[in-house]
């Protein structure tokens, strides 16, 4: 029997259309705060947030094709039943309705409706209203047929996204409006290690779990079966969003970077790319800006609903698809109207909470077929990451716990926000010296 294989340029397509659903409005203001603050130092920070802005989600997206569960409810029942429905819950939720998707709404507001209107009408709440019902309209009508996703995105949108991406920012490099200065102080000592934690306020680790769900979608819905098959796709297809992604943030790093004489140091992204924009094009430039940072929103939103309303519709297929995506729009567009500041805010802790927990699971996903079963090795792995990373969660959201100084002065690594590393290590050679004295067994479906 053939087995059904897809061509380059479908595969292109995919790729496009996964490049469009990870970058967001934060994708594009990220890198130039990075830009500004690093400095002279631009080059290891840059490198540091292209792993962990990038490589991870790369990796999430592959770790996704080749697992033979697909999907990250399947992953995560390898540490227990309980937590496999609890803890894909809690990444849909967070990279859904209640964070990520209203996100879009707001950021595209803020930074491309907002400097067109009158002092009167940005603080007014009738405005940002109006706007995410249209917002979150068009997410709805576009996420209904989820088969169309890739031509939507992948062959109308992106191209458009490019375009207005790359004159922006070819002009940025070729004529800068300054020399790159001094780094600030917290990447002056370790700059590798300050971008890589940079990286994680994309979010887009937690999302390649679910993203990847939707590329083995469009690729199926390509009349493609072979779990084989499957994986090359995925591999390409991430292959070539990374590289965007890749393209883009060092494009806008340097931009940030070299901008600081011209602008000082700004608060946020959205403010330094407002007025790179304005400096370099004038009124046309905001409208560019507008332009791009709306696309860069829509897309990603439709994405997460796509990927929201297939996984509960999954989970209780009672519910149509079609009442999912309405309701995860529904929510997203009020939770949008409480301002970008609320939401970051209270999505800080959940995130500093279960961003380790992902990664392992994405590490333990690629090296799963080495494990020939051993749950023992996904538990105790998991269950030592989530320890310190809960702690570090309720620290950030100003729970002061006394076993956070214990960890500060005997975690390797605490400092950089990186201290679940070495219980990762050891939780899961626990596990493989307890599975040892019990026969491996094989997970359902190997």
């Amino acid at each position: 029997m053939k087995v059904r294989s897809i061509s380059f340029k479908e595969t292109f397509f995919i790729g496009l259309m996964l490049f469009a659903i990870f970058f967001g409005a934060g994708n594009l203001i990220f890198p130039l705060s990075l830009g500004q603050a690093a400095g002279t130092e631009l080059i290891p920070a840059i490198i540091g947030f292209l792993m962990t802005g990038v490589g991870l989600p790369l990796l999430g997206v592959i770790a996704i094709g080749i697992s033979k569960n697909e999907d990250v409810q399947s992953i995560s029942a390898k540490v227990h039943p309980i937590f496999g429905l609890l803890f894909p819950v809690v990444i849909y939720l967070t990279i859904g309705p209640l964070f990520a998707v209203p996100r879009t709404g707001t950021v595209s507001y803020e930074i491309g409706i907002a400097p067109f209107l009158s002092e009167d009408l940005k603080t007014s709440p009738w405005a940002m209203g109006l706007y995410s019902i249209v917002f979150f309209v068009v997410t709805y009508f576009l996420a209904l047929n989820p088969g169309k996703v890739v031509d939507t995105i992948g062959k109308v949108l992106t191209p458009v996204l490019l375009i207005i991406l790359t004159l922006l920012l070819a002009i940025n490099i070729f004529s800068p409006l300054g020399e790159i200065t001094a780094p600030l102080a917290a990447y002056k000592a370790a700059p590798f290690f300050k971008g890589f934690q940079e990286g994680y306020l994309t979010m887009d680790t937690i999302g390649s779990f679910v993203f990847g769900l939707i590329v083995i979608n469009a690729i199926r819905s390509k009349g493609v079966d072979s779990p084989r098959q499957i994986a090359k796709v995925c591999t390409t297809a991430g292959l070539i969003a990374a590289a965007g992604l890749g393209l883009v943030y060092v494009g806008l790093a340097y931009s940030g970077a070299t901008s600081v004489q011209a602008l000082g140091h700004l608060e946020n992204g959205g403010l330094i790319i407002s007025q790179i924009s304005n400096l370099q094009f004038g009124v046309s430039g905001s409208l560019i800006l507008s332009i791009a940072i709306i696309f860069a929103c829509l897309t990603t939103s439709i994405g997460l609903v796509v990927a929201c309303a297939s996984f509960f519709n999954k989970l209780r297929p009672s519910i149509s698809y079609n009442k999912y995506v309405l309701g995860l729009t529904l929510i997203s567009a009020l939770i949008s109207n409480v301002g970008l500041t609320q939401i970051i805010s209270f999505s800080i802790p959940v995130l500093v909470a279960i961003y380790p927990i992902v990664i392992v699971l994405i590490a333990l996903t690629l090296i799963g077929s080495l494990l020939r079963g051993r749950n023992a090795v996904y538990t105790w792995s998991v269950l030592l990451t989530s320890v310190v990373s809960i702690v570090e969660g309720l620290s950030a959201a100003g729970f002061e716990l006394g076993i956070s100084d214990v960890f500060a002065s005997y975690l390797p690594f605490y400092s950089l926000g990186m201290g679940w590393v070495i219980p990762a290590l050891v939780g899961g050679l626990i596990g493989y010296v307890a599975s040892m004295r019990q026969a491996p067994y094989a997970f359902e479906n190997e």
